[in-house]
């Protein structure tokens, strides 16, 4: 699997406060989104079933 960069626009002020929760559970902000993002696909396949990629 490749690894593809995203660009992302963020206010300042939540920059901030993600960067506070990605210190205080010992992860950069980029594993953190991972993570955020990892849990929104789950909660979704969990409603809608399993996203399937070609």
């Amino acid at each position: 699997m490749a690894i593809k960069c995203l660009s992302l626009r963020i206010d300042e002020n939540m920059l901030h406060k993600l960067h506070f929760v990605a210190d205080y559970e010992g992860r950069s902000a980029n594993a953190q989104i991972l993570i955020l993002i990892r849990d929104a696909i789950e909660e979704y396949e969990k409603k809608h079933g399993k996203i399937e990629i070609e």
